[in-house]
């Protein structure tokens, strides 16, 4: 049972170009290797060491850098102790009217302190600031160092500077060390992310995150078995190169230097800009979509990739509006409008509320290209 319906999810006319099977590509010349899904197996227990790796460099270069530029974990107030009220927190953290005026009768406490404890509570459970510095700082570095990596390698590949050569002889292209470390790198890392994903503290956009998260995993490791390796690592950097700057911004932020996160996070808009409306587009999505068509030949997977592609090019256009709007504000505000997702929510704030929204327009949940304040990966 299990075998039919592998070699039916495996089909060859689905993933594989007219008149290739996965057979012909199980015997490589010698001295060549073709990538192959059993390739993948260690990428589990990596990411299991890039979490335990990321926790080192929080706990031994992130925070010394936290207390170094006075950014202080803080002590949240705690929420008086309340059975009820914790039981309905666990399932909705912010009760509606209905259930507010029901909380009053039943615990005979004023609507207000019961919205009190709520807020509170909520707070509570947010990461404090250098939480998030740290955790800013793992991503930095880790798409620092990729991207580096990875152009290394991209820089003396001929696909990087003539796009045709990703199709030539395709899939029948040898498999490089350098590739596979990519590859593998960039899959441990989501890997740990959805790991870490049920250990951290909760966010708002847990769901986004989850699936999003989900869909890049099954991107990269189909494209890896489908060997679009080189079409794959230039998708991979593109993305890496703009996130960089937005952690960058984080950080300035998180550090409070408000000159230099504003000056780094017009930088990220500009870098968003070129790679994710210009190269991307107009060079991979352009190339995927008309050169292996014209080199190569569609498939039914091809017509899947192509289908993604185009969605996720879709998605760029909405988060650089959102960024637009930001970088705006930067300019002519002389400060980066925050993503309010992960802002702590003041003693004051409910009493402020009705006014602020009248007076504040803040841009949010836009995957991570936008706020400086909220956990989000947009790849």
């Amino acid at each position: 049972m299990t075998t039919s319906i592998s070699t039916w999810f495996w089909s060859d006319r689905f993933w594989l170009p007219e008149n290739v099977s996965w057979a012909d590509l199980e015997h490589p010349p010698p001295g060549v290797e073709y990538p192959r899904l059993g390739h993948l197996v260690c990428v589990l227990p990596l990411a299991v060491g890039v979490f335990l790796l990321r926790k080192l460099f929080e706990r031994l270069v992130a925070k010394p850098c936290a207390h170094i530029l006075q950014i202080e974990a803080g002590v949240p107030r705690r929420a008086q102790p309340n059975a009820v009220l914790e039981r309905l927190y666990q399932s909705k953290m912010c009760p509606d009217t209905r259930q507010l005026e029901g909380l009053s009768k039943q615990l005979d406490w004023d609507v207000r302190k019961i919205q009190r404890w709520f807020r509170i509570r909520r707070n509570q459970d947010r990461p404090s600031m250098q939480q998030k510095f740290c955790e800013s700082m793992w991503r930095f570095t880790f798409y620092l160092v990729t991207f580096l990596y990875s152009i290394s390698h991209l820089w003396v590949s001929p696909w990087m500077w003539d796009t045709r050569h990703c199709w030539y002889n395709y899939p029948f292209q040898s498999l490089s060390p350098e590739q596979y470390n990519h590859y593998v790198a960039e899959l441990a890392f989501y890997w740990s992310l959805m790991f870490s994903q049920f250990i951290d503290i909760k966010r708002k956009d847990f769901i986004i995150m989850l699936v999003h998260h989900l869909a890049t995993i099954i991107l990269i490791t189909f494209s890896y078995a489908n060997n679009m390796l080189r079409a794959g690592t230039l998708v991979m950097c593109v993305h890496d190169a703009s996130d960089i700057f937005l952690e960058a911004a984080k950080l300035a932020n998180y550090a409070k230097y408000q000159r230099l996160c504003d000056g780094l996070f017009v930088v990220f808009s500009i870098s968003f800009f070129f790679t994710r409306l210009v190269i991307f587009p107009f060079w991979i999505v352009y190339s995927v979509l008309f050169e292996s068509w014209e080199i190569a030949g569609p498939y039914q997977a091809w017509w899947l990739f192509n289908g993604l592609l185009l969605v996720l090019q879709t998605l760029h256009i909405i988060w650089f509006y959102l960024i637009t709007r930001i970088a705006i504000k930067a300019i002519f505000k002389g400060k980066v409008s925050k993503d309010d997702r992960s802002d702590i929510e003041s003693s004051s704030d409910e009493e402020n509320h009705s006014n602020f929204n009248k007076s504040t327009l803040k841009p949010k949940d836009f995957n991570h290209s936008s706020g400086l304040n909220g956990e989000t990966h947009d790849h």
